[in-house]
């Protein structure tokens, strides 16, 4: 009889990739009230732009690994006098989310977030 070779183990074609669209999108945990909550409990806002009256929105992006952790946080667009810093700090220090997922597999999702700094 004649010996089949040992299977080669099937590589994920997915590994590595950056995925924008999703079937199921990378979720702060608690859904979307609690990152607000998070953000709004979490953010210092820089005295600089408070005592200059600056408001405005923060736009990030970062990725959200397989494991959910948080890395690359990068500024799309920001506001200046302290506050891009600040929201790259509080995006930094966010718990893990759930893992955006392609055909069932947990993958690398590319998440946009605008950060708002409004002064009360």
């Amino acid at each position: 009889a004649s010996e089949l070779p040992p299977e080669e183990p099937v590589a994920d074609p997915d590994a590595g990739k950056v995925f924008t669209f999703v079937e199921e999108q990378a979720e702060f945990p608690g859904g979307e009230e609690a990152r607000i909550s998070y953000l709004q409990k979490n953010i210092k806002y820089p005295a600089l732009a408070r005592e200059n009256g600056i408001e405005g929105t923060v736009y990030l992006t970062f990725v959200v690994g397989p494991d959910g952790n948080i890395r690359d946080v990068k500024m799309l667009r920001g506001i200046g006098f302290g506050c891009d810093e600040e929201a790259i700090r509080v995006a930094k220090n966010m718990p893990a989310f759930k893992p955006a997922k392609q055909n069932g597999r947990a993958v690398n999702y590319q998440f946009n977030m605008p950060i708002k700094f409004t002064l009360k």
